[in-house]
């Protein structure tokens, strides 16, 4: 795989850059882009900055929302540069400002079609490509695939750092431990087979364990399942460690302040939706070495948010290298003003894992 930080400033002198950036980032209903909304824009900055020192100039590709009708307007707005359309971008426009901004790449069913034609559109903008985006490596976007077969492309800072992050996730140093929480098993679950022989401990929460309870013969009441899931001689692993006692909801008590109960005393009406994280995570995570975590350990997005932040402390504390993933996780860690009492915050969630699970993504790959 090339890299951007390896050009030198006569190799980029003069070229347009088209940069391939994940800035799908949070707005409120006031459609502005906040501060504390803004990290993967802040985490792009050094490779466009890379690019503007050495006299390239800059076409960044992105995408916003789910709907395709959105506008990156506010992107473009928080980060002080033009906004262009999508189709027909005049390049001579480069002259009045150096960096730039296309509209939303969704607003287009080829890009997410992977289709070659859009691919050379996107691509007849620029002399190189640079991808600094990991969070959508793992996508068969035209942005992201069809590019690179058509310009000569290489890796962005940050993605670069990604890559070498999550590497030492994969070759550990030790004790390590892996904490997952969340939901979709079909993604974690060969996150855990593959670092299993890898790690001294791994610790299960959100909904996840919910299915740990169920093959344990558990009841779990209304709590989410997967019921494609099936864990098998994980259950019983010594490696694997699961909370002992679980925060509840039912129909008769939603409040977010209930005590939790011992996860052998769960109801069928209760929902588990939080973990109450054991004492024994304290020397655990004390004594670890190497932390990978991705997913927050209850129904974060319904306020049960408890023992997400007590682990988030704990891991702050260790003196071990800790890489966190999860958009709620991250979040959560910037909310509580940490982001330096951890080692590495990716800017991917469902990159990370199929990275985790691979060693590799496409759009990596991609780049040769």
């Amino acid at each position: 795989m090339k890299k951007l930080s390896q050009l030198s400033k006569e190799e980029l002198q003069g070229k347009r850059a088209v940069v391939r950036i994940d800035l799908n980032v949070p707005m409120g209903e006031d459609n502005v882009v906040k501060d504390t909304d803004a990290d993967r824009i802040r985490k792009a900055q050094p490779t466009i900055d890379f690019l503007r020192s050495a006299g390239a100039t800059v076409i960044i590709l992105s995408y916003i929302g789910r709907d395709p009708k959105e506008s990156m307007k506010p992107v473009a707005d928080y980060m002080k540069i033009p906004l262009y359309p999508l189709i027909g971008f005049d390049t001579s426009k480069l002259a009045d400002s150096p960096v730039v901004l296309l509209e939303n790449l969704r607003s287009d069913p080829r890009e997410e079609g992977n289709d070659p034609e859009f691919g050379k559109l996107l691509a007849s903008y620029g002399d190189i490509f640079i991808n600094d985006g990991f969070s959508i490596c793992h996508r068969a976007y035209a942005s992201v695939m069809q590019i690179p077969k058509l310009l000569p492309s290489y890796a962005g800072l940050q993605l670069e750092k990604e890559i070498e992050n999550l590497n030492r996730a994969l070759n550990p140093e030790h004790p390590a431990l892996l904490i997952m929480g969340g939901a979709k098993f079909e993604t974690k679950l060969p996150v855990i087979q593959k670092l299993l022989p890898l790690v001294e401990n791994i610790f299960i929460g959100g909904a996840l364990v919910n299915n740990f309870f169920k093959e344990k013969g558990y009841e779990v009441g209304q709590s989410l399942l997967d019921a494609t899931a099936h864990l098998g001689e994980l259950v019983n692993d010594p490696k694997i460690v699961l909370p002992v006692d679980v925060i509840v909801q039912n129909d008769a008590h939603s409040d977010h302040g209930n005590p939790g109960k011992s996860a052998t005393t769960v109801e069928p009406a209760d929902r588990i939706v939080d973990v109450v994280i054991p004492d024994v995570m304290k020397d655990i995570i004390a004594n670890a070495k190497t932390i990978v975590w991705n997913g927050p350990m209850g129904n974060y997005e319904n306020g049960f948010t408890q023992g997400t932040e007590i682990l988030t402390k704990m891991v702050a504390g260790s003196e071990g290298f800790s890489i966190i993933g999860g958009g709620d996780s991250v979040a959560l860690i910037e909310q509580l003003g940490l982001e330096k009492d951890f080692g590495f915050l990716s800017t991917g969630g469902g990159a990370m894992l199929e990275f985790l699970a691979q060693g590799t993504l496409p759009g990596i790959e991609a780049l040769g």
